[in-house]
Parts: structure tokens; C-alpha cells; sequence
């Protein structure tokens, strides 16, 4: 089970320019999302169902949030096969190692309850774990604990088709040698995740569904989750898939019962894990300080960052704060991506493991909402790609480009652009891959993708919209 760790013509864009600059500020981590409202739902479906099949994966259920409210949810293809059962967004999947950032919240709330520190040592409530016992919650909920993982396959391995329980687990994975000094390397491991729920069911006295459902899933509404771990899915419900290279989907073979406690044990609809996901955007659940734990990089005794919180992957992309994380037990891979600053979330569940159907799906819908909900870089994408056809052709609007950009531009050197770039071949692709800021400028890279040559392109604006660089780099 693992992390299942994207032409217009000059004129008609000059006269909209008059309005806002055409190089418009690029994606600042406050951005408002005022043409939300213009966020067509049905381009969401289009996507998802096209994708779905050109990958050909059985379904895929998704649901988007935008401005902290869900957009829409939508299913595509079939939730079952043989006999075929058409998708539906009331069907459950399983969700995954997306059922850790539950656990690790879960956590925080016991910690606000003044019933445990996430820097106790496992020792303090286990006696008998060796080495281990030096581990603290934090480091388990982190990655960072050096225990061995027990599921590091892609596959279920013979054992785990038995029954299994927690204590087994540990006793079979936790009680020798760390793989590491605690703290001092980040590596994923579910073991360290059982060992956290089992500390959370003898602090709290409940089990650790138990727990999750009154403190969790009913305050936020959250209506659909089971745990698929001791009782299965249900009739209605996603079927799991698996295929070997190419071939046939075939229903995938089932974990035992004990093995996905506390690391992967969750199933619920999409609209459910968004709303979840809505919790964190409108941090509605915790107090500010946790969330502040929860969302925080854990920095290893280096000083390197893990590029992980609590249960969840923190980044910054394109200067937006990502929170993240995958999911993958046999038959299922999940996506679930926030963008908490731009009140922004994206839930693709898949009912198909061997494929990364839900990682594709979530990198073209990232590209479809955030465009819809921050249009800037659309517009400048347009511009651009209309100076870039034109430079192929030899020519230039100085109007767009400041002083020292235009004494760049000699007539040598558009000349020499055209004519190395003219026999290449028709544009395949171009598509923005990044953007920020740097030196009160804003900047833009584009893959740009020709017949017969690839280049990457970096603009720099300043503030008015107008070009300070449009430069081609060779790839």
C-alpha cells in the first residue's frame, strides 16, 4: 500500500487588455476566486469521462470544491463489470492511505483534550516494543519513526490474505532494529501508523472507527464512510479491480481482515472526502494550533524538510500552498489534493489499482479549476502563444514589450529566431508548467512542443502586464 505519490489573435487580446493587464499577476498565494461563478461543471464532466476512457480504467468518481463549497460531483464509467453496474456518486471506494490524515487528526484532537502530546514516546503506553518504544506519535504520523514498513509491495503478498490483528503486526514488523535513527529520514511506513492507532485506542478507549465517527464524521456531516477493513463494501458500491500488463480487469484480490487498521481502512464517496477537505480549507474542525501541526513540514534532524506534514504532503507549486496525499489498497487508487489559500480541492477515486488513472485525472482538472478560478494565466498563455507564432513568422509587437526587452529583440535576432524555428513543424503542445515571482516581475514557463524540437519558455512581466523577457530555451 503506498503514497500514490498538468490561438487567440493579437487583436481581440489588446482590446481585453484595456481592462486588466495581459501578463496579469501570477497565481499570489491570496488570490480570490471571482470568476468561480464561471466554472462551467459540464467541462468537468467532459474531462473526467474522456479520460476514463482513453485510460481505460473501470470508473472514476470525482468531486471539485471551489471557493470552499463542492462544484459538483460526478462518476464515470462502471462501478462493476460483469454484469456491468454504471458508476453512481452514492457508490463507496476504498479510499486508501487517505485514511491517514484522519488518524492523524484524530490525534490532534486527543492532544487538545490534554490526553497525550504527539511528542510521547510509544513507551509511555507499550512496555514491551524495543527500540521502538523510542518512538514518538509525531515521528509515526510523519514517516520519520524508522520503523519497517509492512506493506512496502504493490500487490497483495500471501500472508496478508489471511486475518490478521494490529498486536501481529507489530510483534511481526516493529519489534527489532529501526531502519533509521528516529527523526533523521523521512520513509513511508504503515507500521508506524498501526502502531499510532493502537495508542489512540487505548488512550481514548474506543476504537479507532469508533472515534473517527463522533469526533469526525458525524460533526462534519460526513454520512457514507465505512470501515471496509472488517466489513467489506457493500452491493452498491465500487467493486475493486487489478490486470496484469495490458490485459483483462479482474476483480482484485481482497487483504485480510486487521491488515489495513489504522493505515488504510477507510471507504466513503468523494462528496465525503471533500467535505472532509472543505474542513481543512475552512479549518472548522481543529483548533488553529493543530492545524498548524497537521499542515506543518516535518524537518528531519539535518535540517532537511520531508516535504510532509501529518499525514499529508505539504508543497508549493506555481506559489500555491498544496496539501495532498494518494492512496492505494488492492482495487482502488484515491487522490485528494487542496489548495487551502485558494479555497480549492480535487477527490478522484478510481476502482482499479496498476494504473495512475486518479494521479491524470487530478493533474487536468487541477489545470481546468484553477484556470477557471484564477484566469490570469489562461489569458497569458494565449498571448503568448500568439508571440511565439509570431516570432516564428518574423514578426513582433513591440507595443507589448518594455524598453529593454525590445533592445533585445534586435531585427537580427527575431530573424534568427524565425529562421531556426520556422522548419520545425507544426506546435504540438503548449502548456504552462510553472509560475511565481522574482524580482517584482512575474514569471511563466511554458513546454512548448514542436515536430521536430521541444523548447521551454520563460516570460517575465512587470506590473503593468508589460514583457521584460520572452526567452526559448532548447530541451
Amino acid at each position: 500500500m503506498h503514497l500514490v505519490f498538468r490561438a487567440a489573435g493579437f487583436s481581440a487580446l489588446l482590446l481585453s487588455s484595456a481592462l486588466t493587464p495581459i501578463f496579469a499577476q501570477a497565481a499570489p498565494a491570496a488570490e480570490t476566486n471571482q470568476s468561480a461563478s464561471k466554472l462551467d461543471p459540464a467541462k468537468i464532466t467532459d474531462l473526467v469521462e474522456k479520460e476514463v476512457t482513453r485510460l481505460g480504467v473501470p470508473s472514476a468518481s470525482v468531486a471539485v470544491v471551489v471557493d470552499g463549497k463542492i462544484l459538483t460531483a460526478i462518476t464515470a464509467g462502471k462501478s462493476a463489470l460483469g454484469p456491468d453496474r454504471a458508476a453512481s456518486p452514492t457508490a463507496r471506494y476504498a479510499i486508501g492511505s487517505n485514511s491517514k490524515q484522519f488518524l492523524a487528526a484524530a490525534l490532534l484532537l486527543l492532544q487538545e483534550d490534554g490526553k497525550l502530546s504527539l511528542d510521547d514516546k510509544a513507551s509511555k503506553y507499550f512496555s514491551d516494543l524495543g527500540p521502538a518504544g523510542e518512538v514518538t506519535i509525531r515521528q509515526m504520523l510523519s514517516h520519520t519513526a524508522g520503523l519497517t514498513d509492512f506493506w512496502p509491495q504493490d500487490y497483495v503478498f500471501a500472508q496478508m490474505q489471511h486475518d490478521t490483528t494490529p498486536q501481529k503486526i507489530i510483534d511481526g514488523w516493529a519489534k527489532h532494529k529501526l531502519d533509521f535513527a528516529p527523526g533523521s529520514r523521512w520513509q513511508y511506513s504503515n507500521t508506524g501508523y498501526v502502531l499510532a492507532g493502537m495508542i489512540l485506542e487505548k488512550v481514548s478507549g474506543q476504537s479507532v472507527f469508533d472515534f473517527l465517527q463522533s469526533r469526525i464524521f458525524k460533526p462534519l456531516g460526513m454520512t457514507s464512510v465505512v470501515n471496509f477493513d472488517q466489513g467489506g463494501l457493500g452491493t452498491t458500491d465500487a467493486v475493486g479491480y487489478t490486470r496484469y500488463g495490458l490485459g483483462a480487469w479482474h476483480p482484485a484480490a481482497p487483504e485480510g481482515k486487521g491488515w489495513m487498521f489504522a493505515a488504510g481502512e477507510l471507504a466513503m464517496t468523494a462528496e465525503d472526502l471533500a467535505r472532509w477537505d472543505i474542513s481543512i480549507i475552512n479549518q472548522s474542525l481543529l483548533k488553529p494550533a493543530s492545524y498548524r501541526e497537521f499542515e506543518k513540514e516535518v524537518v528531519l534532524t539535518n535540517g532537511l524538510g520531508s516535504r510532509y506534514g501529518l499525514g499529508l504532503a505539504v508543497a508549493l507549486s506555481n506559489e500555491r500552498r498544496v496539501l495532498s496525499h494518494g492512496g492505494e489498497v488492492s482495487g482502488f487508487i484515491s487522490q485528494a489534493t487542496i489548495y487551502p489559500d485558494q479555497r480549492v480541492a480535487i477527490v478522484v477515486l478510481t476502482n482499479a489499482d496498476s494504473n495512475s488513472a486518479a494521479d491524470v485525472i487530478t493533474d487536468k482538472l487541477k489545470d481546468l479549476v484553477l484556470n477557471g478560478v484564477s484566469p490570469a494565466d489562461e489569458v497569458s498563455a494565449k498571448v503568448a502563444r500568439a508571440i511565439f507564432d509570431g516570432l516564428r513568422e518574423g514578426k513582433l509587437d513591440r507595443t507589448l514589450f518594455s524598453s529593454n526587452a525590445n533592445a533585445y529583440f534586435s531585427d537580427a535576432v527575431i530573424t534568427e529566431i524565425s529562421s531556426s524555428t520556422s522548419p520545425l513543424g507544426k506546435v504540438k503542445t503548449f502548456k504552462l508548467s510553472r509560475s511565481g515571482t522574482r524580482g517584482g516581475m512575474d514569471f511563466r514557463v511554458y513546454e512548448v512542443e514542436l515536430e521536430k524540437a521541444k523548447f521551454q519558455l520563460i516570460t517575465r512581466a512587470l506590473p503593468d502586464g508589460t514583457l521584460e523577457q520572452f526567452m526559448l530555451f532548447p530541451k
